[in-house]
C-alpha cells in the first residue's frame, strides 16, 4: 500500500491530523507525535526538480549581454555551481516528505495545463514514497505577477509605488494570487519590502520606493490581495538588503540599529500586523557583521516575540549555505544548518543542502535540541493544515482541478496591467511639446521614434517577469504574451502621422554607429519621441535587476550621449525613460521639450506611454523615488536630517534634486490650500487632525495626490526635515473640488531613541500638506505635550484619510494656505 492510499475518502480510517473538525493545533500536535524524527526534518526541506541544467548547457541570446562569456544565465545566485553539485532526484529527496517543491512553473517554459500536470507529478513522488503522505507547498515567484510562461507581465514595483494606489495594488494581487492557486500553487515569493536607500542598487525595480510609509501601505495592500485567494505572501528580504554598502548585491550593510529599525522595518511590521502575511524571508546581507540568516535577533526576538508573527520563516534561495561559502561564519554547511535553524529560519529553499538529515545525527548525538526541530516543524505543518494539505480528501488531481479553466493571460488581467501602467506614468514636465495632440497643437505630420528602447518590449519589463527571467535561456519562444512595444502603440495612436524610427544605439555598449541614423531621422521629423532606459536582467545581464548594479547614475551604455546628439538636431525632442531605477536626468531635462518617467510598466506599457503622450490618458503617477539632478555623489534619499541635506558652507556637493520625491505632473492643474489643523497642542498619547481643501482648477478631470509629511523639530536623535505621514488619491472634475482629512495619532511621531527604544517625545511638530516633498504651500504645527512614552507592539502604524464632500467650487477658493488652528 502507497502512501496516497486510493481507497475513497469516506471509507478509509480518518487519522486525527487528517480531521478538519479538530483546532489546528491539535492536528499539527497529533502528527508531530505521529512522525518519526527523520520525517519532521525532512518538513524543514525543499526540492527544485526544475533546477537541472548545468551552466554549459544554457544559451546564450543574441545580443549577448554576458560581459564574461561564460553563457551562465542564472534566476537565482550561483544557480549554476549548485546543479552541479549532484543535488538528489525528487524521489530520494521524499523518502521521508518533503516541506516545499520550488518553482514547478518558474522553472522553464510550461502551459498551464502542462505545469499543472508536473505538480501532480511531483506531488505524488512525494505522497507515495513518504510513509505519512503528507503533501508538499509548492512556491513561486510573483514580483511582477505570477513568473511563468504566458502569465500577465504587470508593471514592476517601482512603477505600483508611482501609483500611489493602495487599492489598484490589492486588486492587482488578488489577480495573481487567483491565477496561482487555479494552477497548485500555495506561497508566492512576494512582495519586496526593501526600502531604497541608494539608487544605484540593481533591485530598486523590484522594490515600492524611498519612503517606508508608502512601502507599508502598498505593500500592506499587496499581501491582503495575495492572501484573499489564499496564497501565502512572503515577506523580503528581511531585513537591510537595500543599504548595502556601495548599493552591491549581497554587499555588506553598514547600518545602525535604529536606522534599521526606523526606516527599514515599519513595513515589514505593517505586512504582518495589518496584513496578515505569513510567510517571511530573509536578507542575503549581513547588518553590522551578522548575517541576517542566523540573526536569532531579527528572526525570533523582533519577528516572533516582539511583533507577534506566527508564520514561517523561509531562507533565501541557498542562504544557508551561503553562511559557510559567503559569510564564512560557519565552518561547513552543516553547521550553517544549525545557526539558520536556531535563529528562527524554518524552512531551506529552493533545495535541502544545511537543513538536511545530518541535522537527525546532530539531535541524537545530543548536539542540537530536537525541540527546535519541533518548533519549525510545528509552524510549516500549520500552514499546510491552513492550506488543507491535511485533509484526509486532498489529492494532487485535485490540487490543480481549476487548472484547465485557467486563462493565466486573460483580458481582465490585462484591464488590470493597463489601469497600473497608465496610474505609474509619472509626467516630469510637460515642456513645451506635451500633450502632442489637442486644442491649439501643431498637427504632427512626421515623427521620429527613436532610442533603444522603442521597439523592444522587454525593457518593460522587470528582471523577473518570466520574458526576462527565464526566456533568454529560450530565446527561439518570444515573449509568451502579447507586448507592444512603444513604437507599435504610437503608430496606433498617432494614425494620422507618419512615424518613421532608428534605434540609435543599445542599452549597453559603446557602440555609436547609429546616431547618425538617428539624428538624420529626427532632424527630417516634426518631433523627436527619445526613448530611452534599461533592459532588466539577472547577475550582470542587464543594465537593471538582481544582480545589475550601478555605477553611477548616467543612463546606461551611450544613450546619454545619443540624446545628446539628438538635442543638437533643433527638432523639439520628448524623452521617455523607461527604467528600473532613477537615472540623473540634468544635463537631459534642460534641453528636452519634454520629460516623462516610465518604471518598466509591463506588457501594457506601451499603449500606456502612448497614451499619456497623446493626451488621451491623464498624467497621475508620483515619484517614489527622487530623481537625480547630477549622476555622481550619490544623492541619497529625500529621508534625510538637515545635514543630509543641501549643507551650503559646509560642502561643495548639493544632493538637491532635479525633481522630488511625490513630484509628478497633469495636464490638468490643481490646488491645495485652506488648511486646518484640529488642535494646537495634543498630549503624547493623543491625536489631531489635518484638513485641506483640494480643487481642479484646469479644464480636464484628473487625478492627485495629497501628501501630509511631518517634521520634529527638537529631538533626541537627529530626524529628517521631513517625513511622508500619510496620502490619498483624489479624482476631480475640472472645477471640482473636496476636503481630505488626516487624522494623526501621536504615535505617527514615534522614533527610536538613544536608548533604542521607540518614544514619542513631546514638542513642536512642523506639519506640511501639499502634492511633493517641495510642493507643500500648506503649513502648519502642533505642540505634543506631557511626559515622553515608551511606545512598541500595538501603536498607531496608519494615518486614517478621509475624502469628503466639497467645502466649495475651486474656481472659489481665495487664500487659506497657513494653518486655521479650529
Amino acid at each position: 500500500m502507497t502512501a496516497l492510499d486510493r481507497t475513497p475518502a469516506a471509507n478509509r480510517a480518518l487519522r486525527p491530523w487528517q480531521d478538519p473538525a479538530l483546532p489546528m493545533a491539535d492536528r499539527v500536535g497529533a502528527l508531530l507525535e505521529e512522525m518519526t524524527l527523520e520525517e519532521k526534518v525532512a518538513q524543514l526541506g525543499s526540492r527544485w526538480a526544475g533546477n537541472d541544467m548545468a551552466a554549459d548547457e544554457a544559451p546564450t541570446p543574441d545580443p549577448d549581454p554576458d560581459p564574461d562569456g561564460t553563457g551562465t544565465l542564472n534566476v537565482a545566485p550561483m544557480q549554476d555551481v549548485f546543479a552541479a553539485s549532484g543535488t538528489i532526484p525528487l524521489e530520494e529527496a521524499a523518502r521521508h516528505g518533503l516541506g516545499h517543491l520550488t518553482r514547478v512553473f518558474g522553472s522553464g517554459p510550461v502551459t498551464a495545463a502542462e505545469g499543472a500536470a508536473e505538480v501532480v507529478r511531483q506531488q505524488r513522488v512525494v505522497v507515495e514514497r513518504s510513509r505519512l503522505g503528507v503533501p508538499a507547498l509548492v512556491h513561486e515567484e510573483c514580483l511582477t505577477g505570477f513568473t511563468t510562461y504566458g502569465a500577465t507581465v504587470y508593471p514592476a514595483a517601482i512603477a505600483w509605488a508611482a501609483t500611489f494606489d493602495p487599492e489598484l495594488v490589492e486588486r492587482m494581487a488578488a489577480a495573481i494570487g487567483r491565477d496561482m492557486r487555479a494552477v497548485g500553487a500555495h506561497q508566492g515569493l512576494s512582495p519586496v519590502l526593501d526600502v531604497v536607500r541608494d539608487y544605484r542598487w540593481g533591485r530598486v525595480e523590484e522594490t515600492m520606493g524611498e519612503d517606508p510609509y508608502l512601502v507599508s501601505m502598498l505593500g500592506t495592500a499587496y499581501v491582503r490581495g495575495l492572501e484573499s485567494a489564499g496564497v501565502i505572501a512572503t515577506l523580503k528580504h528581511f531585513a537591510g538588503y537595500s543599504a548595502s554598502r556601495a548599493a552591491r548585491n549581497h554587499g555588506p550593510v553598514p547600518m545602525g540599529r535604529r536606522e534599521l529599525m526606523d526606516m527599514i522595518l515599519p513595513p515589514f511590521e505593517a505586512a504582518i500586523v495589518l496584513g496578515g502575511a505569513r510567510s517571511v524571508m530573509n536578507s542575503y546581507a549581513d547588518v553590522d557583521g551578522v548575517p541576517a540568516v542566523a540573526d536569532s535577533w531579527l528572526l525570533t526576538d523582533l519577528l516572533r516575540e516582539e511583533w507577534g508573527f506566527t508564520g514561517t520563516v523561509v531562507s533565501d534561495y541557498w542562504a544557508v549555505p551561503f553562511l559557510a561559502t559567503m559569510h564564512r561564519v560557519a565552518a561547513d554547511t552543516g553547521e550553517a544548518g544549525v545557526q539558520a535553524l536556531a535563529a528562527g529560519v524554518d524552512v531551506e529553499l529552493p533545495d535541502t543542502l544545511g537543513f538536511g538529515q545530518h541535522l537527525v545525527e546532530r539531535v541524537r548525538r545530543g548536539e542540537l535540541p530536537e525541540a527546535l526541530i519541533d518548533r519549525a516543524a510545528r509552524r510549516l505543518l500549520s500552514q499546510k493544515a491552513e492550506l488543507g494539505l491535511l485533509d484526509q480528501d486532498w489529492t494532487p488531481e485535485g490540487s490543480v482541478s481549476a487548472a484547465g479553466a485557467a486563462d493565466l493571460d486573460s483580458p481582465s488581467n490585462r484591464a488590470l496591467a493597463r489601469e497600473m501602467a497608465e496610474r505609474s506614468v509619472v509626467l516630469l514636465d510637460a515642456g513645451t511639446a506635451l500633450p502632442l495632440l489637442g486644442e491649439g497643437r501643431q498637427e504632427l505630420s512626421r515623427v521620429a521614434v527613436v532610442g533603444p528602447c522603442a521597439d523592444d518590449p522587454r525593457t518593460f519589463m522587470g528582471c523577473y517577469a518570466f520574458p526576462n527571467h527565464v526566456l533568454p535561456r529560450h530565446p527561439g519562444l518570444g515573449l509568451g504574451v502579447d507586448a507592444p512595444s512603444l513604437l507599435h502603440a504610437l503608430r496606433a495612436e498617432l494614425p494620422d502621422a507618419e512615424i518613421v524610427h532608428e534605434r540609435g544605439c543599445d542599452v549597453q555598449g559603446e557602440d555609436r554607429s547609429g546616431f547618425a541614423a538617428a539624428t538624420a531621422a529626427a532632424r527630417e521629423a516634426d518631433l523627436c519621441v527619445a526613448v530611452v532606459g534599461d533592459l532588466a536582467g539577472l547577475f550582470g545581464q542587464g543594465t537593471s535587476g538582481e544582480g545589475c548594479d550601478a555605477e553611477d547614475l548616467r543612463l546606461p551604455g551611450v544613450q546619454a550621449d545619443l540624446l545628446d546628439a539628438l538635442a543638437g538636431t533643433g527638432t523639439p525632442v520628448v524623452v521617455v525613460v523607461v527604467s528600473g531605477r532613477p537615472y540623473a536626468l540634468g544635463e537631459v531635462h534642460d534641453r528636452a521639450a519634454a520629460l516623462v518617467q516610465a518604471f518598466m510598466p509591463g506588457e501594457e506599457g506601451g499603449a500606456a506611454i502612448a497614451g499619456i503622450l497623446s493626451g488621451r490618458v491623464q498624467p497621475g503617477g508620483k515619484l517614489p523615488v527622487q530623481i537625480p539632478r547630477l549622476p555622481g555623489g550619490q544623492p541619497g534619499t529625500y529621508l534625510q536630517p538637515p545635514l543630509g541635506a543641501d549643507s551650503q558652507g559646509i560642502s561643495n556637493l548639493d544632493p538637491t534634486p532635479l525633481f522630488p520625491f511625490g513630484h509628478g505632473g497633469s495636464y490638468s492643474t490643481f490646488e491645495v490650500g485652506d488648511l486646518r489643523i484640529s488642535d494646537a497642542e495634543i498630549p503624547t498619547d493623543g491625536e489631531f487632525s489635518v484638513s485641506v481643501r483640494v480643487g481642479n482648477t484646469g479644464s480636464r478631470a484628473g487625478d492627485e495626490v495629497v501628501q501630509l509629511y511631518l517634521h520634529d523639530v527638537l529631538a533626541q536623535v537627529t530626524r529628517p526635515v521631513k517625513q511622508l505621514t500619510g496620502f490619498a488619491r483624489v479624482s476631480l472634475e475640472p472645477g471640482e473640488s473636496t476636503e481630505v482629512r488626516f487624522q494623526v495619532h501621536a504615535d505617527r511621531t514615534a522614533f527610536t531613541g538613544r536608548d533604542l527604544r521607540r518614544v514619542v517625545e513631546p514638542g513642536d511638530i512642523e506639519v506640511f500638506v501639499g502634492t511633493s516633498a517641495t510642493d507643500l504651500p500648506c503649513r502648519g504645527g502642533v505642540r505634543l505635550t506631557g511626559p515622553l512614552r515608551v511606545v512598541g507592539p500595538g501603536r498607531r502604524l496608519v494615518t486614517p484619510v478621509e475624502v469628503g464632500p466639497a467645502r466649495g467650487t475651486a474656481a472659489g477658493r481665495q487664500g487659506g494656505r497657513d494653518a486655521d488652528q479650529s
